[in-house]
């Protein structure tokens, strides 16, 4: 399988300890592969309470149980081709002779009973034939609520129709006086009938703690230790398989939280809604002389009673800003833990969903200024103080997730004299762009290297392609409106040579339908439509009041809400000076003119989210003459200061000049940030130092430097 092999070296150092840092426990090399947001959707399953399969049949050998191509290019993960991708990612793990794969979370695509057996039917696939451990941590998505609950989704059913699948509890699928119905169909007047499943509905913490029960979340007879943070004082001393299961029990690992906070010993006497959730963070070594901590970050925030039952906020958006003031007792545990892998010169790895550390490069505050409140998942970075209380509790070297981001975070912070430096390892997802997992091989010496593997070939990734065929045709044929042309995803996303092409295909649907539409200004949006990268440079050299609708006229795009008696007489003549202008700046640069026309803005705004979401991966998807006009670009916007405060309603009366240079400043400054930030894809960590060193090949190095 082709891939870019991208390796680092990690010197990992246990503080404090003498300067020999061979660890003697650890007899040769160990690797673990971790893979977050996996997101498995099993496209061949069966659902067991239901006496049809109403999937898809024709191009498949097996009738085929899948979301639409609509869904897919909606949603910031595939859902279909993960699990092609997740069987080429196992098969790499074992051409690699490595054992044993860390699950950071979002294994599964919502807990949903049919997914999660056939992701244990494969895993045991190769756990059974290859030798191969699993050590799952959960995600948000698996479970979508502590407790199990009632589901559904839209997937792809016959002639390319959407078709709703729902869990016996759910909607039309329950009974009138809304009880649990019975496995069936209900007619719907419009388009196909609903399929009611209980296969479909959600697990919580206790059914998907059962299903993986061998996978970490319960200790295995062959661990040579095991602990939660609920274990006893006498089980951490004289460790015993027996007691340790015991321990271990579903219902001896309940934690209490309130809507304001930790419960137990931390609750206050004014805190509500008090109730006890079940945290699954545990700690296991699998090999002499490795401490792998799998944290529990879910955080389910009690919002109050509702028929009798607990209702829950989404971790989604949580992470470890609520870990710290909601799960305390878990961040003690984590400090406890850190301290006594130094007392007993353990390698500790940690790996949970959450990221810990900020993984926009510092850019956070800028987005924000650009986009908008809430904009670019920002409700999901760690804030400073955050990240500060995970340092000190010791927990260096951090595998996180839920982002999809492949990112590397470093905070350094001097608490009581002494410093504290945490490493957060973003690790990508195989669901999308760009696919792409994490290794780390532990040595004797306490060195970690780490190798990111892209995962370009993935046999099969096309098998549902006649379907998705069939859907477009479908949409196609029952589109009335050009609007509604328009939103239909594009066909050639078909035409993808091999599954890094078809991920890079997803995140360019994602951008032109999702994200520019839905997070960018308006203004912002209209001039990605209408420009090239000559215009660009042309309007970086305007000196002009020329207004956001003359130029729309000007280059064949009018908006339709413009007063052309507002028009400068001299217009013309201005972009003329200017473009004169932006040629000599071009030549300067030793490019013209005809490079920046080579590419469009709507490129543009596909490598601003290339680089949010692969960091220096993406590099081998960005045209080298676009990298070295952006630095181009960058340079001349660099000294803007003008802010732009029109609404999107007063687009005859924003001046051009200012909104470009307002606008694009911040998007290329926040481009540099992405592409200047903490090395991800072949760096050296010292923890005795507490540096971090770039290690990248000197093609990575070139490209990169183009946009500084």
């Amino acid at each position: 399988m082709k891939k870019l092999l991208l390796t680092a070296s990690i010197a990992l150092t246990l503080m404090g300890c003498d300067d020999d840092t061979e660890n003697p426990s650890l007899e040769s090399d160990v690797q673990i592969a971790f893979m977050p947001d996996i997101h498995f959707h099993d496209v061949y399953g069966d659902f067991e309470d239901f006496p049809e399969h109403p999937g898809l049949t024709g191009s498949t050998e097996r009738p085929a149980y899948i979301r639409s191509m609509a869904e897919q290019l909606g949603s910031t993960r595939l859902f279909n081709e993960n699990y092609f991708a997740l069987i080429a990612a196992l098969d790499d793990v074992v051409e690699r002779g490595i054992k044993h794969v860390a699950l950071p979370g979002d294994f599964s695509d919502d807990g949903q009973p049919v997914h999660m057996r056939g992701f244990v039917e494969i895993i045991n696939h190769y756990k059974e034939k290859h030798g191969l451990r699993f050590y799952a941590a959960p995600g948000n998505h698996d479970p979508i609520n502590p407790i199990e609950e009632a589901a559904g989704d839209v997937y792809l059913g016959e002639n390319g129709q959407e078709q709703q699948i729902k869990s016996l509890a759910k909607d039309e699928c329950a009974q009138s006086d809304g009880s649990k119905g019975q496995p069936r169909y209900v007619d719907q007047p419009d388009g196909l009938p609903t399929v009611c499943t209980d296969d479909i509905r959600g697990y919580g913490y206790e059914g998907i703690m059962e299903v993986l029960a061998d996978d970490g979340f319960y200790p295995q007879p062959d661990y040579l230790y095991y602990e939660t943070p609920f274990s006893s004082q006498e089980s951490r001393t004289d460790y015993s398989y027996d007691r340790a299961l015991i321990e271990s029990r579903f219902n001896n690992r309940q934690i209490e939280i309130c809507s304001e906070g930790s419960g137990g010993i931390y609750k206050e006497s004014s805190y509500t809604n008090c109730t006890d959730i079940a945290d699954t963070s545990y700690l296991v070594e699998p090999i002499k002389g490795i401490w792998v901590l799998a944290i529990d970050a879910n955080v389910y925030i009690p919002e109050g009673e509702q028929d009798g039952q607990m209702t829950f906020g989404s971790a989604s958006s949580a992470g470890y800003n609520k870990m710290v003031t909601h799960k305390k007792r878990i961040i003690d545990w984590m400090t406890s833990v850190a301290t006594r892998a130094k007392e007993e010169g353990k390698i500790l790895i940690s790996f949970s969903h959450f990221p810990m550390t900020d993984f926009y490069e510092g850019a956070s505050e800028d987005l924000e200024d650009l986009f908008g409140e809430g904009s670019n998942q920002l409700a999901r970075v760690p804030e400073d103080d955050v990240s500060r209380a995970l340092a000190e509790t010791g927990v260096a070297v951090h595998v996180g997730g839920h982002m999809h981001f492949n990112d590397t975070g470093k905070k350094s912070y001097q608490i009581d004299g002494q410093q504290y430096t945490l490493f957060n390892i973003q690790a990508p997802s195989l669901g999308a762009y760009i696919p792409a997992y994490k290794i780390l091989t532990i040595s004797p010496q306490s060195q970690i290297e780490v190798e990111t593997v892209v995962v370009d070939e993935v046999p099969r990734f096309d098998e549902l392609f006649d379907y998705y065929t069939m859907e477009h045709e479908y949409l196609t044929d029952n589109a009335s409106t050009p609007e509604e042309r328009d939103s239909i995803w594009n066909i050639d996303v078909l035409s993808s040579a091999n599954y890094h092409e078809f991920t890079d295909w997803h995140l360019k649907e994602l951008t032109r339908l999702n994200f520019v539409p839905n997070e960018w200004p308006l203004d912002m949006q209209l001039m990605i439509k209408m420009m090239s990268g000559d215009d660009m440079l042309i309007l970086s050299q305007l000196q002009t009041d020329t207004t956001l609708c003359e130029l729309a006229d000007y280059l064949g795009y009018p908006l339709g809400q413009c007063n052309p008696a507002n028009y400068s007489s001299t217009f013309e003549e201005d972009w003329e000076a200017a473009k004169a202008q932006a040629e000599l700046v071009a030549l300067e640069a030793g490019l013209t003119l005809d490079d920046f026309a080579s590419w469009t803005a709507e490129e543009l705004a596909v490598d601003f989210f290339r680089l949010r979401n692969a960091d220096g991966l993406a590099l081998r998807d960005i045209d080298e003459v676009r990298l070295e006009s952006y630095s181009v670009l960058t340079e001349q916007l660099s000294q803007i200061e003008v802010e732009v405060s029109a609404q999107d309603d007063q687009l005859n009366d924003i001046k051009v000049s200012e909104l470009f240079k307002t606008r694009f400043s911040a998007l290329f400054n926040i481009m540099k940030k992405f592409s200047t930030g903490e090395p991800s894809d072949r760096f050296l960590i010292d923890l005795e130092q507490q540096t971090l060193s770039d290690l990248s090949n000197d093609a990575a190095e070139s490209t990169r430097e183009q946009l500084q």
